[in-house]
């Protein structure tokens, strides 16, 4: 058994390694260190609180442990890697050692896998029974031999340690008392009351009776019981009277019935130990809810449904948007439309502005719920989505530009309710590569909400996106401010044409920078093929005529024909890159740290106009660069052009659906200041002074 179980610790312990190896985190000199024995990166002493135990009772030895600076310890469970420590004892005769009582441990994300670790002094407590008849003034050794991993965030080592203790009979007179109070704060108090838990349709959500005046903070469920909730899934704490409901994702291969144990967080080096059993566990719909961090629920869903319409609002003003809101505004002066004509029509604007953005998010949240890293506008990690967002932006330039006329049902520039929902829909899909301020923060938020306070988020962003023109079509006031119908509305439609234009290209150079030239070079055949197909319908228009049933077919074998093929194209090694900077990796990112450099980490993707003009306007100045260089400022640049899952769960960390993120983390601190969406170069150039 002994031998399997050093085969067992020994196959993860490689298996360890490579994954870190492959990540690019395994460092050649720790490695080394490793090998021949020459470093021990937990200090490591037994501890007995009495130093004379008596004979007959209790004693109780603490493993008090010290992680080198740097490196992390393992838990009882070590979450998605590693594995736990090992302790075999010899004792005298007669005496027995219990099982170990582990502290309430810490999370630590490496590499997308949650690790449940300590990386500050601990101690595990084991109580030995001491055997009855010895007499006072007998010895009493201790003798202890334990097998463990400890990592950094370049390598994992495993270690082994002998230690010894060695103590007299006596009056079992406390000579500890005050390290081992200190020590026994750490260890999860025991739940007197039962927990149920109950699982269906992918969530776990767990009860557990707490007195409703009790303080909480930083709540968080680990689990004891291994294979019964996925680590690194989002944990939303819901209190309702004197109850508690964890809310989980269930792990994959979770089996049903059995109890199920683990520690409540309830504060920092805090918790209880629970002991859920399978049961009735209602819906956690109200009563006060913390997220996993301890922030109120309802005051957390509050903020971002309101930084989503907030961002939403400012996404009006983005060049892809910004068009189709003034003619569909302006189509209310120009037609002359009733008070509830004007109502209705806003009404369907809102309404496709909503439920595109509901159909997007519930996409975001369902390919989550299936274990995919995707955020916001993660349609456009995918070349097939692009290119038909490249000819949608393309007919609607042309349509600006007078080549051609919308067909029923009529879109922007055109009265009617058909029109306004068209309209709506198309200004939500076509504003998908646009994150403004507030907006990322909000969607971000979404993510470790239940559903449906996510949806209302998703919601919120569709109302501020349609918020304008509901406005214009409630408040007969502003559409009296708006100019008089006349034939300069030709030409100013035809100038907004040039941001449409400019839409198309920005697209066509994102999809050059995921795929290749042929690929690019499909895609402009595409563009072309479908500009001769309009301009073929609109001569069509000017003679009198119908657009063309045959032309409209062709349109839509040339769009979903040109998307299917860019699809299978095979993707390139990401491009983007600014002068100085280097690529992100959470090795790199622990390595400058562990340097005590100040770090600038920016998150970008080619497909995202506020990165593009961020990087442009901000970070790639020459008085920014200066700035860096004198101050030391490290600069890692992180592309999610192509949606890497590791990179999206980092983003998903830092309570973000996507990009932009810009990070900066000072020397000697332990959390990151996340920087606002919108950067100047003034603040980069304070950082690090």
């Amino acid at each position: 058994m002994n031998e399997t179980r050093m085969a067992m610790r020994g196959l993860r312990c490689v298996l360890m390694t490579v994954l870190l190896a492959v990540c690019g985190l395994a460092g050649t000199p720790a490695l080394a260190e490793s090998l021949n024995g020459s470093s021990q990166h937990l200090m490591m002493k037994l501890v007995a609180e009495s130093d004379h135990p008596k004979a007959g009772t209790p004693l109780t030895i603490a493993l008090a442990t010290t992680p080198e600076t740097g490196w992390h310890g393992y838990w009882r469970n070590p979450g998605d890697a590693g594995f736990p420590a090992t302790f075999d004892w010899t004792l005298p005769t007669g005496a027995k050692a219990g099982e170990p009582e582990w502290p309430v441990p810490t999370t630590l994300l490496i590499a997308g896998l949650m690790n449940y670790v300590y990386e500050a002094p601990y101690a595990p407590l084991v109580t030995i029974q001491v055997p009855a008849g010895l007499t006072a003034g007998t010895k009493f050794p201790i003798r202890l031999k334990t097998s463990y991993l400890v990592c950094s965030a370049t390598i994992c080592v495993p270690e082994e340690k002998a230690l010894s203790l060695d103590l007299t009979i006596g009056d079992g007179a406390p000579s500890q008392a005050a390290a081992f109070a200190g020590w026994r704060q750490a260890i999860p108090k025991p739940l007197d009351a039962g927990a149920t838990y109950a699982a269906s349709n992918g969530t776990m959500r767990i009860a557990v009776p707490f007195p409703a005046g009790a303080k909480i903070d930083k709540a968080y469920f680990f689990p004891v019981t291994t294979g019964t909730i996925e680590n690194g899934a989002a944990q939303t704490v819901t209190r309702d009277g004197d109850r508690l409901t964890i809310s989980t994702k269930v792990a994959a291969n979770a089996k049903a019935g059995g109890p199920i144990e683990g520690v409540l967080r309830i504060g920092d080096g805090q918790g209880l130990g629970v002991k859920a059993t399978p049961g009735a566990v209602a819906e956690a719909a109200g009563g006060d809810a913390t997220s996993a961090n301890g922030e109120s629920f309802w005051l957390t869903a509050l903020i971002a449904f309101a930084g989503a319409v907030l961002g939403g609002l400012i996404l009006n003003i983005m060049p892809c948007v910004f068009p189709i809101l003034s003619l569909k505004a302006l189509s209310l002066a120009r037609g002359g439309a009733s008070e509830k004509d004007a109502r209705g029509e806003a009404l369907a604007y809102t309404a496709g502005v909503v439920l595109v953005c509901l159909g997007l998010g519930g996409a975001i949240l369902a390919l989550r719920a299936g274990g995919s890293a995707v955020g916001w506008a993660f349609q456009l990690q995918h070349p097939g989505a692009i290119v038909a967002l490249l000819l949608l932006s393309t007919a609607i330039a042309f349509n600006l530009a007078g080549l051609f006329e919308v067909p029923t049902p009529r879109f922007a520039g055109e009265s009617g309710a058909s029109g306004a929902f068209a309209t709506g829909a198309l200004a939500a899909f076509i504003a998908t590569p646009c994150t403004g301020p507030f907006m990322g923060a909000a969607l971000g938020a979404a993510l470790v909400l239940p559903w449906p306070a996510a949806l209302a988020v998703f919601g919120g962003l569709g109302i501020g996106l349609s918020l304008p023109f509901l406005a214009i079509g409630f408040i007969p006031s502003w559409r009296r401010w708006l100019p008089k119908p006349g034939a300069w509305m030709e030409t100013f439609r035809h100038i907004l044409s040039v941001p449409m234009f400019l839409t198309a290209i920005a697209l066509g150079w994102v999809l050059g920078r995921q795929t290749d030239v042929d690929t690019l070079t499909l895609a402009l055949v595409a563009v072309l093929a479908v500009g001769a197909v309009l301009w073929i319908g609109g001569s069509r228009q000017r003679k009198g005529k119908s657009f063309g049933m045959v032309a409209q077919i062709l349109l839509l074998v040339v769009f979903v024909g040109s998307a299917v093929l860019i699809s299978r194209a095979p993707p390139v090694a990401a491009k983007t890159a600014t002068a100085g900077d280097e690529a992100f990796t959470e090795a790199k990112l622990a390595s400058l740290r562990a340097e005590k450099r100040p770090v600038f980490v920016y998150f970008t993707a080619d497909w995202c106009l506020t990165c593009k003009v961020n990087e442009k306007a901000a970070i790639d100045t020459t008085g920014v660069r200066d700035a860096f260089a004198k101050h030391k400022v490290a600069a890692l640049i992180g592309d999610w052009t192509d949606g890497d899952p590791v990179m999206g769960r980092f983003i998903q960390a830092h309570n973000r659906a996507g990009v932009p993120l810009y990070l900066y983390y000072a020397p000697g601190t332990d959390e990151p200041t996340v920087l606002p969406q919108v950067l100047t170069p003034g603040l980069l150039e304070g950082l690090g002074a």
